[in-house]
């Protein structure tokens, strides 16, 4: 992800005998279970009301967690979640069997540039805007993306969007520690972000940002399979690599984006024409 949490640098698993992939994290961002509770039964309370039970699209899914808790708030209700990586699908289909909700989900190996999905009730992208924009466009991509979910988002909807912003500006020793490349062009501030939503035909419902206790929680989670590992296989023929990368992701948070980079989690409502 290049919106927030920035670009991975852990290799996913694999190869025999490499680390389990992200079972540490509930979700693939800086999300705790008590946020997750509010926004899960902040969209599923209107989604009951609708007819049929309504839709709900995850774009960028991952395994979809919060997606399928939607499911579980709203039982007449149905979904599908894109994404591009094949184990995080496959990951996301098992819990839904585990939960019996296999019947009411589907997980789609596809990208999310130009999809025809929509439109859907609720349209959930966490951390994920850049996957809704062709390759090249150029940063920050908040206003695109806000563009592309408005049109994907039905009349009533909700749409909740996950994404990064800077807290302040970030110094050029913190943009050097980050991923390549990083500039202060790639982010907004949170108020030009809020300003984006209601420009690309949105009405705020709510606005959030992650604490640093949650950030925290994701950045230890995401390498914890990778650190155990490495204490267990030192002399594992990928372990000089997973530990490098380990070491740099670790780096890329600690001194680059730990105090410049939030994370916002908007609620929005599609606007009705004046």
């Amino acid at each position: 992800m290049t919106s927030s949490p920035p670009t991975p640098t852990i290799a996913p698993s694999g190869s025999a005998g490499g680390p389990p992939r992200l079972t540490r994290l509930t979700f693939h961002g800086p999300l705790s279970e008590a946020r997750a509770a509010r926004v899960v039964e902040r969209v599923a309370e209107p989604l009951r009301r609708v007819p049929g039970g309504g839709t709900v699209l995850d774009l960028g899914c991952g395994w979809g967690e919060l997606l399928l808790r939607v499911l579980e708030a709203a039982p007449e209700a149905t979904g599908v979640g894109v994404d591009l990586n094949s184990d995080d699908l496959e990951r996301g289909r098992a819990s839904a069997r585990a939960r019996g909700l296999d019947g009411r989900v589907a997980f789609a190996a596809e990208s999310a540039t130009d999809t025809a999905r929509g439109p859907a009730d609720v349209v959930l992208c966490l951390g994920s805007s850049q996957a809704l924009l062709p390759d090249g466009t150029p940063a920050p991509h908040s206003a695109d993306a806000l563009r592309a979910l408005r049109g994907l988002v039905a009349p009533g909807g909700r749409v909740v969007l996950g994404e990064g912003f800077w807290q302040r500006t970030p110094t050029q020793a913190e943009l050097s520690a980050m991923w390549p490349d990083a500039g202060v062009h790639e982010h907004l501030y949170l108020a030009d972000l809020a300003d984006a939503a209601v420009a690309a035909g949105f009405r705020p419902l709510w606005v959030e940002t992650a604490s640093a206790e949650e950030w925290e929680e994701f950045e230890s989670a995401y390498l914890a399979d990778t650190e155990e590992w490495l204490t267990a296989h030192p002399e594992h023929p990928e372990a000089a690599e997973r530990r490098e990368r380990a070491d740099r992701h670790r780096a890329a948070w600690l001194r680059g984006y730990r105090q410049p980079l939030g994370h916002a989690y908007l609620t929005l409502i599609p606007a009705t024409a004046a």
